[in-house]
């Protein structure tokens, strides 16, 4: 078993899409995890325009890359969030500020998705389902514990349709678990599973830079979900707590030194990737690698094709039983 080992091209916006495909190329990477950001990835065009998706491939094809995922976390913030102006910028300027329209605009939006990845050969669209109670994670001023029930059942009424089409169109959603989502936690994500009856449309998009600064083992949802984990982000993060720092960041920006922890480029933080590795072999799981590099103390070009070797470093397979073990 031979895992591909991906780029996450959210990352990488500021580069136009051909030269951002010749550097991955070039770093070594099989494939990619395409963002649906208009500059590297527009849905409308990939459906309603003829020569788009060929253009997609064809880039593709040059670069010796596959396509084996589309990032759709934006488009998912604006279904399930509640609307403040940040989420104008993940929607068209047209429909700035119109809460309603953006949510509207969202759910045709993801639905188009799906159907974009199953004609670009991709099998997953990782991304958020958004959350209307995350201002609730604190309980103080204290929530009835009604208004967090009815955040969960917003969100299975938005979605419930959307993995219909999901359903027809051959796609898996790959939630990945965050701050800010319906599920940013174990629990979470096991409530949301459940809320959804644990139907095959959705799985995980297992990202453990997400889970080790609260605290959880992020190998122990491989373990407790083997058959959920759809894709695979490799991100590090590193906790640097000091006696002043903090878990919640003291709003300050990702990267500044006195938070109490902040994303590094794989193999430079804290997370145990050879207990991830081990979990994902036990699984079976046979996806991609999908690096999402983030590190603001490391150059981009030198963390990119580090992150490359040390990912097909980690990418050990399976021991295979011998006759001599089967008794």
């Amino acid at each position: 078993m031979v895992r591909p080992v991906t780029i996450f091209s959210g990352h990488w916006t500021d580069l136009s899409l051909e030269e951002a495909f010749r550097k991955f190329s070039s770093c070594g990477y099989d494939g990619v995890e395409l963002a649906c950001w208009p500059d590297h990835f527009s849905v409308p065009s990939a459906m309603y325009e003829q020569d788009y998706m060929p253009h997609i491939k064809k880039l593709l094809a040059k670069n010796n890359l596959a396509c084996f995922a589309l990032a759709a976390h934006q488009t998912g913030k604006c279904i399930g969030d509640l609307w403040d102006p940040r989420i104008n910028t993940f929607a068209p300027e047209e429909l700035a500020n119109s809460p309603n329209s953006i949510r509207e605009w969202a759910v045709e939006e993801m639905k188009l998705t799906a159907q974009a990845a199953a004609a670009l050969g991709a099998s997953v669209v990782t991304g958020f389902l958004g959350s209307p109670i995350w201002r609730f994670a604190y309980a103080y001023p204290p929530v009835d514990r009604n208004t967090i029930e009815d955040g969960f059942s917003l969100i299975k009424d938005l979605w419930s349709p959307i993995f219909d089409v999901f359903d027809e169109a051959g796609i898996r959603f790959a939630l990945e678990v965050h701050p800010s989502e319906i599920a940013f936690d174990y629990y979470t994500l096991k409530k949301t599973l459940e809320l959804f009856d644990y139907r095959d449309t959705l799985g995980i998009n297992f990202n453990p830079s997400h889970l080790i600064w609260q605290g959880i083992q992020p190998e122990l949802v491989i373990r407790d979900f083997p058959e959920r984990i759809y894709h695979v982000h490799i991100r590090d993060a590193a906790v640097t707590l000091d006696g002043r720092t903090g878990i919640l960041g003291s709003h300050l920006d990702f990267g500044d030194p006195q938070r109490g922890w902040n994303f590094r480029s794989p193999g430079h933080g804290d997370v145990n990737f050879e207990a991830i590795i081990r979990e994902l072999n036990r699984a079976g799981y046979e996806g991609p690698l999908s690096v999402a590099w983030e590190d603001a103390d490391m150059d981009r070009d030198f963390g990119l094709k580090d992150a490359c070797e040390f990912t097909r470093g980690l990418n050990f397979p399976p021991r295979v039983p011998q006759w001599e073990d089967i008794e």
